[in-house]
């Protein structure tokens, strides 16, 4: 028994805005807009969307998730930053140092992330998004690789990663250094039980690797959220 994983979510000022500039990172599809939710939809085969929700509350701090975006040469590399930059990224510092062969970027709405050297072994044959990297712990990715049923394809040095069985789609990854957690994260997965499973007792299958549920003032929804052995919230959604 898993869960499938269905979006990766952003919380955003401007949904419509910030979607637009992934649109355009990732070459993606704008899809639907359903209650100040807008949805990116993916032409490389990953099996997730990305979803932009409305909250008014602007970002503090730097977030735990970020996404690495491959290049395949320098050119690419350098004008991948150069139109990003020009749909209103920015260059920032997170203490990459001067020598960084990858460059780090905030989004429109500040969210880090980075365009990654070409050359990149790990990366090596992933299209434009190539990982959702994350702060954390082995035992994040450990819970996070029984949730969903992918493998854990590394396991070094308190870093961990996962992918999906088919290698379709990124990698999700985890590592130090953990950064504070500053309220709600910006960013959080979207997961469902698979076919033919309630989402009662899957939440009850997560509590027991390690979750937790949680009250972020969602009031009455029809998902569930949790949080994960590092205290990242995430939404059980209904079976779909």
């Amino acid at each position: 028994m898993t869960s499938r994983l269905i979006a990766l979510a952003f919380d955003a000022n401007d949904p419509r805005r910030l979607a637009r500039f992934w649109a355009a990172a990732l070459d993606w599809a704008v899809g639907g807009e359903i209650d100040d939710v807008v949805t990116l939809v993916p032409t490389d085969g990953t099996r997730f969307e990305l979803d932009f929700a409305l909250v008014p509350e602007a970002k503090v701090g730097k977030n735990r998730i970020h996404l690495d975006l491959t290049s395949t040469s320098i050119d690419d590399q350098n004008e991948t930053v150069e139109k990003l930059v020009a749909l209103g990224a920015r260059h920032i510092d997170v203490g990459q140092g001067p020598d960084a062969e990858h460059v780090v970027l905030a989004d429109p709405e500040g969210n880090e992330f980075c365009v990654i050297e070409p050359g990149n072994s790990f990366l090596a044959g992933c299209e434009r998004l190539g990982s959702i990297t994350c702060d954390g712990t082995p035992a994040v990715g450990y819970f996070w690789s029984a949730a969903l049923g992918w493998p854990l394809v590394w396991d070094q040095g308190e870093e961990t990663a996962i992918r999906a069985p088919d290698l379709a789609g990124p990698f999700i990854t985890w590592g130090p250094p953990v950064a504070p957690k500053i309220g709600k994260n910006r960013l959080h997965l979207d997961i469902a039980p698979i076919d033919g499973v309630d989402q009662q007792t899957e939440v009850e299958r997560l509590v027991a690797l390690g979750a937790t549920r949680i009250d972020i003032g969602q009031g009455e929804v029809e998902w569930v959220v949790m949080a994960d052995p590092d205290g990242n919230e995430f939404c059980v959604l209904t079976p779909r």
